[in-house]
């Protein structure tokens, strides 16, 4: 049974934890900032020491996590070096989705084989939110051929999808990343605070707009992006458009973003024949100003 250790038992660490062990693989030591934080990852998993020594918790394992914030990562792996453990042959994998494995390097240098394994999830909630968050969800590697087929294997085994991935696109992967999730909240947010102002008998805005993503989400896993697009761009009505825009006037933020996805909408919906070419154009002009 491979022996793991997870540096950094925050809420990816501990929802790795708990999946891994689930998966057949051995806990066998945790580390973390505070004994409290750690002790409550250790309880959620159901094993491994509880420590918040990162160079006793690498002792005797096969696989090491650092799922330390990724300004961390670098001086971890610093620190781990600092020590007198035989790094030859031992996985060392960070889940950083920006970083390359080179941000390992100091424990390569020690005989490391080093990879990054990032999971496309989101790990917002409290430790150990979510029963299976690795299940099914791609899974994005890259390193040194031996650690990347480590990583890859992990993947498998957790019920994930891995791919490949080189260190060059590591930041236009984690952009891409950060769109999906990150800004798709920041959007809702700007949508929830203009549902408010226009309906305000409403006592959650939220509330009202989640079926409304629920079924987008449903149409775009159904079918493609440019089929799932629905709306006035989707179907040529300029004149709603040019609404939509004066009623933005005044929420210039709001606005700005509507100008910005609406020109994306257009490209989705010529690039799905959606819209004539002169339609096309006349809303190319019309969300530029022009």
């Amino acid at each position: 049974m491979t022996a793991v250790s997870i540096i950094g038992a925050g809420k990816l660490g501990t929802s790795l934890g708990a999946a891994l062990r689930r998966a057949g693989y051995r806990i066998k030591a945790l580390s973390c900032l505070t004994l409290e934080d750690v002790q409550e990852s250790r309880r959620i998993i159901g094993e491994g020491a509880p420590l918040t020594d990162n160079l006793k918790a690498a002792e005797g394992s096969q696989v090491v996590f650092l799922t330390v914030p990724d300004d961390a990562i670098r001086e971890v792996a610093e620190g781990l070096a600092s020590g007198q453990k035989d790094w030859t042959g031992v996985f060392c994998l960070h889940c950083s989705g920006l970083l390359s494995s080179k941000a390992l390097s100091p424990l390569a240098e020690k005989g490391a084989l080093t990879a990054s394994l990032h999971p496309m999830q989101s790990f917002a909630s409290k430790k150990g939110g979510g029963p299976e968050p690795f299940t099914g969800i791609y899974v994005g590697v890259e390193g040194a051929p031996l650690a990347r087929g480590k990583a890859q294997t992990i993947a498998e085994d957790l019920g994930s999808h891995p791919f490949t991935l080189e260190a060059g696109d590591k930041p236009l992967y984690h952009t891409a990343n950060s769109m999906a999730s990150n800004l798709m909240v920041s959007l809702l947010h700007q949508a929830s605070l203009l549902l408010q102002d226009s309906g305000k008998a409403l006592p959650d805005p939220m509330e009202a707009l989640l079926p409304l993503v629920q079924g987008t989400l449903q149409n775009v896993k159904m079918f493609d992006t440019t089929e799932a697009l629905t709306g006035p761009i989707a179907r040529g009505d300029e004149v709603t458009v040019a609404l939509q825009i004066e009623a933005l006037r005044g929420y210039p933020r709001a606005l700005g973003i509507y100008r910005e996805l609406g020109l994306a909408a257009v490209e989705a919906a010529w690039a799905g024949d959606r819209i004539e070419e002169q339609s096309y154009r006349r809303f190319r002009a019309l969300l530029e100003g022009k």
